[in-house]
């Protein structure tokens, strides 16, 4: 009697310990709220990065008309921001592992109302760039370290859903940009919008950022290496810039104009941008404090999804410009109307990427990814089928299916592949992976741009039906180029799923 009694003890000893355990772990598993608070805080300085990029595409014509430029030099008000931001993206890492998050936290902020006042009391164009410099070095800094705070911090079994929120902040604001640029500049200044950003700033993000902002890892004695900068700034810049002039040269050859300068400054950059990129990666693995650590790219399955990523915001960045310009140039709609149509899908779709998180949490990557994708190319396929009969509502729904289930799967390339690296080259993938994903951006408008202007070359005067029917065209080209780019990241990610099961097996 005694002894069972002795048993029943030690049994009801080891429920408790074990029912301790379960709820210490569970409560392991929680997210802090004051996680909540830093992703807040600093996705919304990247946010209003991105919501601000997009805005100025719309104002183009207004602006044009204010400081007496032409288009080609307008543009370097996105083209510099987007070359700024590409450029400090690599250098995530290297501040990451140098200083606290804290500090960067308010650089960040610093830079972002530094450059909003430039631009509210900046009179002349190269005064505007120079505003475009400066915000853009304060994204550059802020969407990484959102990233990397999501990565550092989170329970593990919450990182796909918290990472989805982070997609949520970068896409919703480039969905939303051009009605929010269309809205306001119809009843303010151009100026008034960063004059409404200051104050968010000011009031919101940086007592939630001072508040909530932590630091859960110590830093290091990561040197700087000025050269290794300079390369991949090159090899950014060259890149870029050789895309936009082989669409012009292109533009130029087909409409019968002279291609010849446009050509050469393409192949200078070109060969620029992959001469300082091949130098970056002899000199990456012969350093010992490298900008960016790049060994973790010898495993193939790990290449594979960045491949994928790099290639899908090629088509998913790209859609805007697209369907807009189909949208008015072909079906004939207004301005507000084509950025409308881009809202839906862009803005219901992203709401869905921490339902996409959740999923890969419950379910791991492969079901969630793959079948988020096969469902988000049917978009462009049916695009391409019913190019030449397009209605603004099928154009609108179409891009609906596509956004949905880029949404739901995209986050999730990034998550798995930074889940199968070691924890200490974290920041470098994550500083890799951004940067594919605003080079992948610039690329894909520059892309879509050369394939409408071929089509659209000799087809008369814009307006015209034969100049329609010309959009109309260049849009199935588009849209069918879409399509096979999808289908290649999906490829690419199959292959890694293999390999990752192989070596699970």
């Amino acid at each position: 009697m005694k002894e069972r009694k002795t048993t029943l003890d030690n049994t009801n000893q080891e429920n408790e310990a074990h029912d301790i355990a379960v709820s210490s772990a569970e409560r392991d598993e929680r997210i802090p709220g004051k996680l909540i608070g830093a992703i807040v805080a600093v996705g919304s300085l990247a946010f209003i990065g991105i919501l601000t990029e997009t805005v100025m595409t719309v104002l183009f014509p207004e602006l044009m008309k204010e400081f007496g430029v032409g288009t080609s030099t307008v543009q370097w008000i996105t083209t510099i921001y987007l070359l700024v931001v590409a450029s400090t993206m690599p250098l995530s890492s290297y501040l990451n592992r140098k200083f606290e998050h804290r500090t960067l936290f308010l650089a960040a902020v610093a830079l972002a109302v530094l450059g909003s006042l430039i631009m509210i009391f900046g009179h002349a164009f190269p005064v505007i760039l120079v505003a475009r410099v400066v915000q853009g070095i304060g994204s550059g800094v802020a969407t990484p370290l959102m990233i990397n705070i999501i990565l550092e911090q989170s329970p593990r079994s919450k990182v796909g859903r918290l990472m989805g929120v982070g997609s949520l902040v970068i896409t919703v604001a480039p969905a939303i940009g051009p009605t929010v640029g269309g809205a306001v500049s119809s009843i303010l200044p151009w100026r008034a919008i960063f004059v409404i950003v200051i104050p968010i700033i000011l009031l919101v993000s940086l007592p939630v950022g001072l508040k909530c902002v932590e630091q859960h890892r110590p830093t290091e004695e990561a040197h700087l290496n000025p050269l290794q900068f300079v390369a991949i700034v090159l090899a950014l810049c060259g890149l870029v810039m050789f895309l936009n002039q082989a669409g012009v040269a292109v533009g130029s050859a087909v409409s019968g104009g002279d291609a010849a300068l446009s050509a050469v400054f393409a192949v200078i950059s070109l060969a620029v941008g992959l001469a300082s990129l091949l130098f970056f990666a002899w000199s990456s693995r012969r350093s010992f404090s490298p900008l960016i650590r790049l060994g973790w790219l010898h495993d193939p399955m790990v290449l594979l999804h960045l491949i994928a990523y790099a290639l899908l915001p090629i088509v998913g960045i790209g859609f805007g410009y697209v369907i807009t310009n189909v949208a008015q140039l072909a079906l004939g709609t207004n301005a507000f109307l084509a950025g409308a149509l881009v809202l839906p899908g862009a803005l219901i779709g992203a709401f869905f990427a921490p339902i996409g998180g959740t999923l890969y949490d419950r379910f791991g990557p492969v079901r969630p990814i793959l079948g988020a994708f096969f469902a988000a190319i049917c978009g462009p396929i049916l695009l391409a089928v019913f190019a030449m009969h397009l209605t603004p509502a099928l154009l609108a729904g179409f891009y609906f299916i596509f956004g949905f289930g880029y949404a739901l799967g995209f986050s999730n390339i990034m998550t798995n592949a930074l889940r199968n690296i070691a924890p200490e080259f974290t920041p470098d993938g994550n500083a890799v992976f951004n940067t594919c994903l605003q080079f992948g951006g610039a690329a894909g408008t520059a892309l879509f741009s050369t394939i409408l202007s071929v089509a659209q070359a000799g087809a008369g005067k814009e307006g015209s039906e034969a100049f329609r029917h010309a959009t109309a065209m260049g849009g199935e080209w588009t849209f069918a180029t879409m399509t096979v780019i999808v289908a290649v990241a999906i490829c690419c990610l199959i292959a890694a799923f293999r390999i990752g099961a192989r070596r699970h097996a």
